[in-house]
């Protein structure tokens, strides 16, 4: 048998795990297992500025690629803690991300030893497993149960606690004749399909709304398939854009409180059925649930049987992979098609293009400053399908995701349930990281921005490169609109008069002066017909320095991004001119008939 420390042990079976990377931050209680991580060799690492930072570097690597598992590796103490709004965010949108902590020696934890923390304790709640690793000769097992658990049932993040003692300890393990345990994940039978495509098949007015489960299990061209051999239109969930190409002629848009298209909703208040798979009715797609579920009948598809009945009882429920359900349902499908048992649907698609074609809002506006809305029709027009957005939470997210485009999985990769500040730069990273060629997008407001900013750093020590969105409005935007409600606009202006930058006037922060001093590149725009030559730009400088570029738009300092005030998806509020000629929106995907 090989004898190893535990560290050595674990740091080889994340590579019999197909682990490549891992994004971290070492210190005096993890040094034992970086040893192992260098002298194993195989596993690239990247050096991130703050941990939680690293936390996110591997959300965004998980959720660029399926069966990637990000790795976060960080001290004993301040570094698990900083790890657990990363685990939060994975948890939340069921994101396998797997974090490695070192600890105080076993003899100690429980003596207010120097960064000792129950940090197992503290994770528990955000975690699918969380456990400090007090046998050395357990180390291997504890390993090996958590990328079971990562990958089965509902993925979410697993937190691996170890002692600075337990990672020196030596024991015996065989790498070679490690196996990875069985994933598990259930399946739906075929009585459960053939009820619920009856019940489809039933109504006159169907929809799928296809959550992030149906990208998490790969499973984005079944469900394409599926719903063109039954014609029944497709409403992505946030988390579930780019499971049907927004061009597709049964993409019907996505429906919520915010991030919504008007014709999204107003086809939703039209239908009669409503088939969910991989999602979680979450409350800012559904809004009130009276309104929601008013005069449609519901069958929920998810992988954890938990989440059926969570927020509503639906009609019927299955438990089940997306990808295995929706592979009897293709073939379910197929052979009551075969026998003449499927409805045309042509007539009510066709309805839903048409509200498409007239149902929309305005993004052209020439204004100075920029309005929000030509950014993103600017967006639309410099970067192409193959583009991956990345962006969290914010008035930046909210109208991004009302006006871009996306045209595959995985292309939209956004925090959807915790909505983290600070999350969008390490996430960049890291999808950039998971795929190096790709054109990657974030898009951020100010505070986003600044609140991890010194992970561009990594991003320009790494050669890293992605091009960022930065739209500046020095405002709490988001919440700023928020309290129109409480009649306050109170503790939401981040304006001053920089000292060092009096060109700015209000906008305070420089963000291409700090942008350039942590080794990036960075273009201010003020007029909105600099934004394409300016995109243009920032592509070709992020080839050339292999560094993330900012393009900052210095957007009005006032603008509200239409959503619903009232918590009802029938009464959102559009707060700006909507589109009423083809020039008003031009990158839209269908051509405006007013």
């Amino acid at each position: 048998m090989a004898r190893m420390t535990a560290a050595r042990a674990a740091v080889e079976i994340l590579k019999c795990e197909g682990v490549t990377d891992a994004f971290g931050v070492p210190g005096a209680a993890i040094n034992p297992f970086y040893a192992a991580l260098k002298a194993s060799g195989g596993i690239h690492h990247t050096l991130a500025r703050h941990v939680e930072g690293a936390s996110h570097m591997a959300e965004g690597y998980t959720r660029t690629r399926p069966g990637n598992i990000g790795v976060c590796i960080g001290t004993s103490g301040p570094a698990g803690t900083d790890m657990i709004t990363g685990l939060y965010s994975a948890i939340g949108d069921s994101v396998p991300i797997l974090c490695v902590t070192g600890q105080a020696p076993t003899a100690v934890i429980h003596k207010e030893d120097f960064q000792a923390v129950d940090i197992a304790s503290i994770a528990t709640p955000v975690t699918k497993m969380a456990v400090t690793v007090l046998e050395a000769a357990q180390v291997p097992g504890v390993f090996q149960q958590a990328f079971h658990l990562m990958r089965s049932g509902r993925p979410g993040p697993v937190l691996i606690d170890l002692p600075v003692d337990v990672q020196q300890t030596e024991i015996e393990f065989d790498p070679e004749t490690y196996e990875p345990l069985p994933v598990y994940k259930p399946a739906a039978t075929r009585v459960q399909i053939e009820k619920a495509l009856g019940m489809l098949n039933a109504a006159e007015r169907p929809l799928i709304v296809a959550g992030g489960g149906v990208v998490n299990a790969d499973a984005c061209e079944l469900l394409v398939e599926f719903a063109e051999l039954t014609g029944t239109p497709v409403v992505p969930t946030l988390m579930g854009w780019g499971a049907i190409p927004d061009d597709h002629e049964l993409n019907a848009g996505m429906v919520g409180l915010q991030t919504s298209h008007r014709y999204g909703n107003a086809t939703f208040l039209e239908s009669d059925f409503v088939l969910g798979i991989g999602n979680r009715w979450a409350n800012r797609h559904t809004g009130r649930i009276d309104v929601y579920t008013a005069g449609r009948t519901f069958v929920h598809v998810d992988i954890e049987p938990t989440q059926i009945g969570r927020i509503f009882a639906p009609d019927y429920g299955i438990a089940s992979d997306a990808r295995a359900a929706l592979e009897l349902f293709v073939d379910v499908a197929q052979e009551v098609r075969a026998r003449g048992g499927l409805p045309d649907r042509s007539a009510w698609a066709a309805s839903t293009q048409e509200k498409r074609a007239t149902l929309q809002r305005r993004t052209h506006f020439d204004d100075i400053p920029i309005k929000p809305q030509r950014v993103y029709e600017e967006m639309n027009k410099a970067f192409g399908p193959e583009t991956r957005y990345v962006s969290t939470i914010g008035l930046s997210q909210i109208a991004g995701a009302q006006m871009l485009h996306v045209y595959r999985p995985r292309h939209w990769i956004n925090c959807g349930q915790a909505g983290p500040l600070g999350w969008t730069v390490p996430a960049a990273l890291g999808v950039a990281k998971a795929d190096p060629g790709a054109q990657v997008v974030a898009l951020s407001g100010d505070y986003d921005f600044q609140f991890m900013i010194e992970e561009l750093a990594v991003g320009a020590q790494h050669r890293i490169p992605y091009v960022h969105v930065l739209v500046n409005n020095s405002y709490l935007g988001l919440i700023r609109q928020a309290q129109r409600a409480f009649d306050m606009d109170f503790q939401v202006k981040l304006e001053f008069e920089n000292i060092n930058s009096p060109e700015l006037g209000v906008y305070g922060v420089d963000h291409v002066k700090v942008a350039e001093g942590l080794g990036c590149r960075a273009i201010r725009v003020t007029d909105p017909g600099e934004l394409g030559a300016a995109f243009e730009q920032a592509k070709k400088l992020a080839a050339e320095y292999r560094v993330p570029v900012v393009v900052e738009a210095l957007l009005e300092r006032v603008t509200n991004i239409s959503m619903s005030t009232t918590n009802d998806i029938g009464d959102v509020v559009e707060f700006e001119e909507i589109a009423t000629e083809p020039g008003h929106a031009p990158t839209a995907i269908r051509t405006l008939r007013p």
